[in-house]
């Protein structure tokens, strides 16, 4: 047997011994649900008499092709953007999109036993309606999509930083000071809805210009190049975060909005509820482009 045979071998061994160890951990706690990359499952024969209890096996996939395969095994299965993102990062993202839903190594080598409900505030709020209440699944889905591949692609080759405020958009309105020509204003709400692919694209275009996007909870665009004024302070912020994350944890400390943030420097994205940071999806440090860690905006 040669060495790429014997290296094949290897990480099938290890995929299959992982999936079997998580399937006990899932069937022995009586957890709901179990979530494996599809890109890190070697041998997908290893999920087809897997034991998980009364856990509902989800693949996670990154485009049509993956979502077509777990079809194929008869498994559900959840799509993430197709971008790169360091192993916690991967699990962050997947789990925000299972929950909301109702680096891809070939080695499956990480076991995660989370109870969402008491690790994220976002999901266990107790002075803010449920998420799902003013902001629909699929709006902050996408906004979240939108800003891992701003972090991940930059705009024309260049960094680009981002805010997005979410939902409650009359308390919101207040904070709002428009600082260019707002480029969504004059269009039927229709035609600015972010959960429309050329909207997505227009968003994407626009992200270079300082200032919020502000979004209605159904995914309506009411403008960008917004300054955000006049906000509460929200919990102080760690080291080398600046004005952007302030602004994000001040309009969420503020109002019953969501914020997400994408930083300018390292494309960590950050996700704010209730004044706070509640999440945090890192970009690999290989993927930056000056290859520092620094975090400001």
């Amino acid at each position: 047997m040669n060495e790429p045979d014997a290296n094949r071998d290897s990480d099938r061994q290890v995929a299959a011994e992982m999936l079997r160890a998580a399937a006990d951990v899932a069937r022995s706690l009586h957890a709901r649900a179990l979530l494996a990359y599809l890109d890190a499952v070697v041998d997908v024969d290893a999920l087809r008499n897997l034991d998980a209890g009364q856990a509902d096996l989800i693949l996670v996939v990154r485009d049509r092709t993956g979502a077509q395969v777990a079809s194929a095994l008869g498994f559900h299965s959840i799509t993430v953007p197709p971008v790169t993102l360091t192993r916690m990062g991967q699990i962050k993202t997947a789990t925000l999109i299972a929950f909301l839903a109702g680096p891809a190594h070939r080695r499956l080598d990480t076991i995660v036993v989370m109870s969402v409900g008491d690790e994220w505030e976002m999901f266990q709020t107790v002075d803010q309606p449920r998420l799902t209440e003013h902001i629909k699944r699929a709006v902050f889905e996408r906004v979240l999509r939108i800003a891992l591949e701003l972090a991940a692609e930059g705009r024309e080759g260049k960094a680009v930083g981002a805010l997005f405020v979410l939902g409650d958009h009359h308390n919101v309105d207040e904070y709002c000071q428009q600082i260019i020509l707002n480029p969504f204003k004059g269009y039927l709400e229709a035609e600015r809805n972010v959960l429309d692919e050329n909207v997505r694209e227009t968003v994407k275009s626009y992200a270079t210009l300082d200032g919020a996007f502000i979004l209605k909870g159904n995914g309506v665009i009411i403008s960008a190049g917004t300054y955000l004024k006049g906000l509460k302070t929200g919990s102080p912020l760690q080291q080398g975060l600046a004005a952007r994350h302030a602004a994000a944890a001040g309009i969420t400390a503020s109002t019953h909005c969501i914020a997400v943030t994408v930083s300018q420097s390292t494309g960590t994205v950050r996700v704010w509820r209730r004044g706070q940071m509640i999440t945090e999806i890192e970009k690999p440090p290989h993927a930056s482009g000056d290859g520092t860690l620094s975090d400001v905006d």
